[in-house]
C-alpha cells in the first residue's frame, strides 16, 4: 500500500455506519492515510472518531455541503497524490487497494478507477451504485455492469476483469488529485448523486480513461444516507442527469437530445407517481425547473470538447422496458 494515498470518507451524522465499518477500513488500509471530513455534524461522530481511531485524521467543513460540496471543500486540505473517495456505509475487504494503485501505476492516462461493488445485505448480489462498473446510453441514461435500471445480477465471475468503463461510482471513487483538481472537482450545484458521472464525462473529454478492476472487492448497503425511493432522490437524479447532459455533450446532439429527455422524464414523472405517489411526479416537475433555474450556469460550464461516440449502448430504455433485453 501507499502513503501517497488517502482513503477519504465524508461523514454527516454517520456515527451508526462509523462503528460499523470504519474499524475494517483502519484494519485493511494499513500504511495508508485515512481521513474523515465532516460536514458539521451534530451527532458525536467525530468524538467517537477521536476517542476510538486517534490515527484517523478529521477534516471539519463550516456547514453541510452536501456529498459535491463537501469532498470538495474538505479535500483542499488533503495533499495526497491519490483519492479514494469512500462512502461510510462500506465495507472494505482485504487487499481492496493494492489493485487500483497498480492500475494507476500501469498507465498514466487513468484517472479513476472503481472496484467491484457488491450488496452488503445480499453479498452474492451486486449493489446498485455502481456495480461491475458505470456506462450510459444514447439517451445519457447511466446503467452499470451488473444493473440495469433496477435489475441486479449476482456475481458469478463474470465480471472479474479490468477493463475501461465510462463512470465509477462515487461510493468507492479512486482518482488521480491532480486530474481531480484540474476539473475543479465535484460540480457543487449537483449537492449529491450524479456528481461522480458528470466528473468522468469532463475527464474523458479532456482525454483521460476511466477503468474498473474485479480484483478489488467492497460491499456497500446503499442508501446509508439518502433511501433509494426518496423524492428528493427522484429530483436530484433527474435535474442532476440534464445539466450533466448539457454541460459533455457534443453540440450536435445536444438539442434534440435534451428536447427528447424532458419528453421522456414526463413520461416517467407519470409511472413515478402512480408507482411511488405524487411526491415523486411532483419531483420531476421540480427537477426540470431546477435545471431551467441552472441552466445559464451550466452552459457556462461547457468544455471546448466533447466527444461524439460517449454511449456504449443505444435506446436502452425501450429495449429494457418494452423489449424485455438490455
Amino acid at each position: 500500500m501507499s502513503k501517497n494515498l488517502a482513503v477519504v470518507i465524508l461523514n454527516w451524522n454517520g456515527k451508526n455506519w462509523l462503528e460499523k465499518f470504519l474499524p475494517g477500513v483502519v484494519n485493511s488500509s494499513q500504511d495508508t492515510d485515512i481521513y474523515v471530513i465532516d460536514n458539521l455534524s451534530t451527532d458525536d461522530s467525530i468524538a467517537f472518531v477521536e476517542h476510538y481511531f486517534p490515527t484517523v485524521k478529521i477534516v471539519r467543513n463550516s456547514k453541510n455541503y452536501g456529498f459535491a460540496g463537501g469532498y470538495n471543500e474538505g479535500l483542499k486540505n488533503i495533499k495526497n497524490e491519490y483519492y479514494c473517495l469512500l462512502n461510510s456505509d462500506v465495507e472494505v475487504t482485504e487487499n481492496w487497494i493494492n489493485p487500483v494503485l497498480d492500475l494507476f501505476e500501469k498507465n498514466p492516462s487513468i484517472a479513476a478507477v472503481q472496484p467491484k461493488i457488491l450488496s452488503f445485505n445480499h453479498k452474492k448480489q451486486f449493489e446498485f451504485a455502481g456495480a461491475a462498473g458505470g456506462l450510459i446510453d444514447n439517451l445519457g441514461y447511466p446503467y452499470c455492469r451488473g444493473r440495469i435500471f433496477d435489475d441486479v445480477e449476482e456475481d458469478n465471475g463474470q465480471y472479474d476483469d479490468e477493463t475501461e468503463i465510462f463512470w465509477a461510482s462515487g461510493c468507492c471513487f479512486f482518482v488521480r488529485s491532480k486530474d481531480f483538481w484540474e476539473q475543479n472537482g465535484f460540480d457543487e450545484r449537483f449537492f449529491a448523486h450524479q456528481e461522480e458521472i458528470d466528473l468522468c464525462w469532463r475527464l474523458i473529454n479532456s482525454g483521460k480513461k476511466i477503468f474498473y478492476t474485479g480484483k478489488s472487492k467492497v460491499y456497500h448497503v446503499g442508501g446509508g444516507t439518502l433511501n433509494k425511493q426518496s423524492a428528493q432522490k427522484t429530483y436530484l437524479n433527474i435535474r442532476n442527469n440534464l445539466s450533466m447532459m448539457l454541460k459533455n455533450l457534443p453540440f450536435p446532439k445536444l438539442v434534440a437530445l435534451i428536447f427528447f429527455r424532458l419528453c421522456l422524464d414526463g413520461i416517467a414523472g407519470i409511472y413515478f407517481g402512480i408507482k411511488n405517489g405524487f411526491p415523486h411526479l411532483w419531483a420531476v416537475v421540480r427537477a426540470h425547473f431546477g435545471f431551467y433555474g441552472q441552466l445559464p450556469g451550466t452552459w457556462k460550464l461547457r468544455q471546448k470538447h466533447q466527444k461524439h461516440e460517449f454511449y456504449q449502448s443505444k435506446w436502452l430504455i425501450f429495449r429494457h422496458f418494452l423489449g424485455g433485453g438490455q
